[in-house]
């Protein structure tokens, strides 16, 4: 899968779906020669190209508390998080990055300072702006079970009222500070998957977008499987990873077979490794996109598009 890589407008479009929230600037199409390593980025663990959420489910059956790091990059921290039935969080924020998370199952009842409280359920996408102190605590009888975006190797901080949870070879003092993030048109509180896109007809779009983050919800009818000629693109200097909302989906990463993947499964691409994505099999099929630092560049085969 190595030869000259191009990208075009029109491949980034294909491929993004939604790149006109990218605000990408109409032009004619350019080509460069795009460097690429001798031997492709690794999987470096936790990270795989599919974890099955089978798999995970089984590894804490007959546990209600639990975590489990599903993707560690240079930029974010991904886990599933389960809380028993009553569980609450401390009051926390962070200090420069928006955080988010993907109920799976169960409700959780969501703190954060400045909303009116909510419930939310399977298949809302929460999240909270820097310097803005949330809690959440799970509601029913059943356990919630969450997948949390989070920056990586940064501490939270806590309000002055909060105590703050151990966290190794750190300590904390009381500082002062100013400042805190927003919501605007495109982050908003939260986005009820299964009322707000799904019973709506919609197609998703970007969930989560700052300097830092891109949460893109990408909804699609299945297709039938490309040939594994069509590899997609791939990022300079990041990893992108994906979690299945919905139906089933399917992946070409370079030097891997094809990936069949379906509800609540995480798959992973190193950077600068080709990878293709497409909703498969006859019914409709969500992933939520996860990159930094949009809008990002996407290097795509000369004169042919491809999945996000």
């Amino acid at each position: 899968m190595r030869k000259i890589h191009s990208m075009t407008l029109t491949a980034a479009l294909a491929g993004l779906g939604l790149a006109a929230s990218l605000q990408i600037t109409q032009g004619a199409p350019l080509t460069a020669w795009a460097p690429v390593p001798i031997k492709p980025a690794p999987f470096t663990a936790p990270n795989k190209p599919l974890k099955k959420f089978v798999d995970i489910l089984a590894r804490h059956r007959g546990e209600s508390d639990w975590a489990e790091t599903e993707v560690l990059t240079r930029d974010f921290h991904g886990q599933y998080i389960s809380m028993a039935p009553g569980k609450k969080t401390k009051t926390l924020f962070w200090a420069d990055d928006r955080i988010y998370w993907v109920v799976v199952s169960g409700q959780m009842r969501v703190t954060i300072d400045g909303v009116e409280p909510f419930v939310a359920s399977k298949g809302f996408l929460v999240q909270v702006p820097y310097r803005v102190p949330y809690s959440m605590e799970t509601v029913g009888n059943e356990p919630s079970l969450r997948f949390e975006v989070t920056p990586t190797g940064e501490t939270p901080s806590y309000p002055v009222s909060e105590t703050p949870a151990p966290a190794k070879g750190m300590k904390f003092i009381k500082a002062d500070y100013t400042g805190r993030g927003k919501y605007d048109e495109t982050n908003k509180p939260y986005v009820d998957f299964e009322k707000d896109i799904v019973a709506a007809g919609g197609k998703g779009g970007g969930a989560v977008k700052d300097d830092h983050t891109w949460a893109n919800i990408i909804r699609s009818q299945g297709v039938p499987t490309p040939p594994d000629t069509s590899w997609g693109h791939f990022h300079e200097n990041f990893a992108e990873f994906w979690l299945i909302m919905e139906g089933k989906e399917e992946f070409l990463i370079e030097g891997e077979p094809l990936i069949k993947s379906e509800f609540g499964d995480i798959v992973f691409a190193p950077e600068e490794r080709w990878h293709r994505a497409l909703a498969a099999g006859t019914g409709m099929g969500t992933r939520l996109a996860i990159t930094p630092r949009p809008p990002s560049l996407h290097y795509y085969q000369t004169g042919r598009g491809g999945g996000d």
